[in-house]
């Protein structure tokens, strides 16, 4: 943001060592300055419904030829499957509550599946008997009569038997959710917060509970990565003050885990901001546990969807298969763009929930357990990786495309601390007094760093990098942004590539990270200048971070 006077910080910073990771024999082609292992990063997708869509006629193909979905999602760069699970999804009758009827048995089933497809596999323990979200944490039925100190004792020794018996089938998890998007706690009320309760006292005792009992399940727990998961991806107030909340009391856990729905919750400038800021926060490892986006606003079973105008409009990307690529695309490289190897990977949130007759959230029993009185329906169809008739999406081709190879040079401003002209970067002034409208200065979207244009007079100048020994052909400028506008111009260009300048006026956003480009730039000449320029009135200003450009292949 805006720097109110220009008193030199000077700040002794220590050295900071990244280790690059180098991707085997055989991607040779990947630049060794990609900080994430392309081999380590999670690809993953919450497959819960899979095997109730199948067993009510569900059938998947690629290119026509029919197979299993997992082998499909395997063979095209998913290494991952989630999986929920439920206490007791059934009624005293025995009639399922639906919605995947995830018990421990089908857990285990589609567990020996994914391994089978060489996945690994996330558990996600509800804690409950049917869907557990902010606005509903349940106890399970068998739970709900028990004092607070034998639902402690119930919630170690349930974590433990589960882990126990899913390792006696082969399939122990390698990372575990303790709940499902506990933003306002767990076991209603013992667990609750939010709302005026800001005493975490309980809720941390639940959770340690539940951890001991999944370390103290085998010999080889300590592999097993705990993973504390709250929605609004990107509402860094939000993760501040839960995860402040939850360190506070002392829980061990080793992954910050995000639900990331951008019609729901917040822009990807604000999950960009978010995730940068706890990563460091916390010194925690970070992963998108469920997102999704819709391939088309059509409706598969007629009966209304979660995705439609609305979210397409707010989410940015067309309802496409091609926008559903984009979007993961986009997601992926904000992930990865996590400093210091801390970006873990995305869950794609049911995949395969196909439209097929009585695949619903619940059935009757469902409704009146959860006191729901909502139309039974498949709200998901249009927000899958497969089409109605179960057709692999060409999105799916996301998960196996290259990321590119920056060429900028201290693109987030991270070598030098504050300081006026960051290494590798030049500026130029309209008049030599402007020159220190151009600093580097902290609270980053990427990192700890920006660059920052601001005085409080008019001001003109621009802060640039010339590019060489460039390939010919199609590149791409991308910065991400905040503006307080009010110039009488401000934009980020390439020039000198052998055509025409092209130009990308910054919108104004005061206060959400935004993301602008220039796409097509058609090198012919070996060379690339990039730059972002303000001709700007007293009191503008703005910042950028994470500047990239690449060969667009």
């Amino acid at each position: 943001m805006k720097r109110f006077n220009k008193t030199k910080f000077f700040v002794t910073l220590s050295l900071i060592i990244i280790m690059f990771l180098f991707a085997k024999a055989g991607n040779s082609d990947e630049s060794s300055d990609e900080v994430i292992a392309k081999s380590n990063f999670i690809i993953g997708g919450d497959v819960s419904m899979l095997a109730e869509v199948e067993e009510l006629g569900g059938e998947f193909y690629q290119d026509g030829y029919k197979r299993d979905a997992l082998q499909i999602l395997s063979k095209n760069g998913m290494n991952y499957v989630r999986l929920r699970l439920w206490v007791d999804p059934y009624d005293s009758d025995g009639n399922p509550y639906g919605g995947g009827t995830n018990d421990l048995d089908r857990t285990i089933e589609l567990a020996k599946r994914a391994k089978e497809q060489g996945m690994e596999v996330l558990l996600d323990i509800h804690y409950s008997d049917f869907w557990a979200d902010p606005g509903k944490q349940n106890k399970p039925k068998s739970w709900s009569h028990l004092s607070y100190n034998h639902l402690l004792e119930e919630v170690y020794q349930y974590s433990k038997d589960v882990i126990v018996s899913m390792s006696k089938e082969d399939v122990q998890p390698n990372m575990v959710q303790v709940g499902n998007e506990i933003t306002a706690g767990m076991l209603w009320e013992d667990g609750k917060v939010g709302d005026g309760n800001g005493d975490f006292t309980q809720l941390a005792e639940i959770l340690n509970a539940g951890i001991s009992g999944i370390k103290d399940a085998t010999s080889t727990s300590d592999e097993i990565e705990i993973v504390l998961h709250i929605d609004h991806g990107g509402d860094n107030n939000l993760y501040r003050w839960w995860f402040d909340s939850i360190t506070d009391q002392g829980v061990d856990f080793d992954i910050i885990g995000l639900s990331f729905y951008p019609f729901w919750h917040g822009t990807m400038g604000e999950l960009k901001y978010n995730i940068n800021d706890i990563s460091n926060r916390y010194k925690k490892d970070i992963m998108i546990v469920e997102t999704a986006y819709g391939f088309t606003l059509d409706d598969g079973d007629g009966l209304g969807n979660s995705f439609f105008i609305a979210e397409e409009r707010v989410g940015g990307y067309p309802a496409t298969p091609r926008g559903q690529y984009d979007y993961i695309s986009d997601l992926i490289e904000i992930i990865k763009d996590v400093p210091n190897n801390r970006g873990r990977g995305i869950f794609w949130w049911e995949p395969t929930w196909l439209p097929v007759d009585g695949a619903n959230w619940g059935t009757e029993e469902g409704k009146i357990y959860n006191n729901d009185t909502g139309l039974l329906s498949n709200p998901w169809d249009n927000q899958t990786l497969f089409d109605f008739n179960g057709n692999m999406l060409e999105s799916v081709l996301s998960f196996k495309k290259p990321q590119p190879n920056n060429l900028v040079k201290n693109n987030s401003f991270e070598n030098d601390g504050w300081i006026d002209i960051p290494t590798n970067w030049g500026v130029w002034s309209e008049e030599p007094n402007q020159i220190n409208s151009v600093f580097v200065e902290g609270s980053a979207a990427h990192g700890l760093f920006k660059l920052t244009h601001w005085n409080d007079q008019p001001y003109t100048v621009s802060t640039y990098q010339v590019i060489k020994d460039l390939e010919d052909g199609e590149y791409k400028l991308s910065a991400w942004i905040l503006n307080s506008g009010g110039q009488d111009s401000a934009y980020i260009y390439a020039k000198r590539f052998g055509g025409s300048e092209l130009q990308t006026q910054l919108p104004v956003t005061p206060s959400k990270w935004e993301k602008v480009e220039i796409e097509n730039i058609q090198v012919i000449n070996g060379q690339c200048e990039i730059g972002i320029i303000s001709y700007a009135n007293a009191g503008n200003w703005i910042n950028i971070d994470d500047v990239k450009f690449y060969k667009v292949d």
